[in-house]
């Protein structure tokens, strides 16, 4: 039984490694896939020089074949737009380097500290506020962790640590678990928060044993996931996100507002739905935040309040998400309209 037992976890994860290395990180491969125009690849692949293509296949496998514009396949396809240097653009546009107290941890709100536990992700979205940020100087080694350990301990305010990246989902079971546990130990840490694109793009990455070390302590766990259109979430994303909540995980989603993808309120109000039947609660819908390479993808914000307010009348409060902007030092994100 025990040698069964641990085959199974091994088989397990080796799926979701397998799936996380198989990722198309060829412009030249996505186009042949989804039967799309050639003339795409030059600007794609100059610009995945800078900022990768990385997008897992059961991803892909969930776009529309022949379609430029499929919703899905816009968030990360490479175009010319993102070679545009402009003014009033940042590669800090949310304020996270002056929030970093050492490598690896980010105290910019009261209450919480935010770990960049990896530079990676299963899928590079273009529009990512975090494309320019220099993982390769905070990313929480062994050394670094005690040290945040020992920042965490002195700061008894502290009653919430959330995950993020990168992906913290790429790291390991056992890593994961190991500093569950160890946050565990901090009599006033109260929740654990992940902030992952996994159980949307790579669901196969919750696993039995993920679940497992996620609520194995005292600790709350907490899980956003982020999804921003509705093609997003198949019948696996489904499963995942079942399994999460029947777990007693709390799960919410946060989304970006995206020009063409899902600048729409029928669009959202379906996102919204869909969310809140697999056991999801709407939080968060942020305007874009204003880094170099992504103004293609901004709505600006009368449109913005307009859609909001189209989903304010047609859904129940419960289902409306909160709409924000993050504007680097202030004490919390910003509510467009209250």
């Amino acid at each position: 039984m025990i040698t069964s037992t641990k085959n199974s976890e091994n088989q397990a994860a080796a799926t979701w490694q397998q799936a996380l290395s198989n990722c198309i990180t060829d412009p030249a491969e996505l186009v042949e896939i989804l039967q799309l125009d050639p003339a795409l690849l030059s600007a794609a692949k100059q610009l995945s020089n800078a900022f990768a293509l990385r997008v897992p296949r059961g991803f892909v496998a969930r776009m529309e074949v022949g379609n430029v514009n499929d919703p899905l396949l816009r968030q990360v396809l490479p175009i010319a737009n993102e070679a545009d240097i402009l003014p009033g653009m940042s590669n800090d546009a949310v304020g996270d380097l002056p929030a970093i107290k050492m490598p690896g941890l980010l105290h910019k709100y009261h209450g919480r500290v935010l770990l960049t536990l990896s530079g990676a992700c299963a899928i590079n979205c273009r529009y990512c506020f975090r494309r320019a940020f220099p993982y390769q100087d905070n990313i929480v080694s062994s050394k670094q962790w005690q040290e945040i350990l020992e920042y965490v301990r002195s700061d008894d305010t502290i009653e919430e640590v959330i995950f993020s990246g990168g992906d913290p989902l790429v790291a390991s079971d056992k890593r994961l678990a190991a500093m569950i546990e160890d946050l565990a130990a901090i009599a006033h840490v109260q929740r654990v928060r992940f902030h992952s694109r996994l159980p949307i793009v790579l669901p196969e990455r919750v696993t039995d044993e993920l679940i497992a070390c996620l609520t194995a302590t005292r600790l709350l766990p907490v899980m956003v996931v982020h999804c921003n259109h509705p093609n997003e979430i198949d019948s696996s994303v489904e499963h995942t996100l079942q399994r999460l909540r029947d777990n007693k995980l709390a799960l919410y989603n946060q989304s970006v507002l995206l020009k063409t993808i899902n600048d729409d309120a029928n669009v959202l109000a379906e996102l919204q739905k869909k969310l809140f039947q697999c056991g999801v609660q709407p939080y968060y819908l942020h305007l874009l935040d204003r880094v170099q390479g992504v103004l293609h993808f901004e709505v600006d914000e009368a449109r913005a309040l307009n859609i909001f307010q189209q989903l304010q009348a047609t859904l129940p409060g419960y289902l409306v998400p909160k709409l924000v902007r993050e504007i680097p030092g202030e004490p919390s994100k910003t509510l467009m309209l209250k």
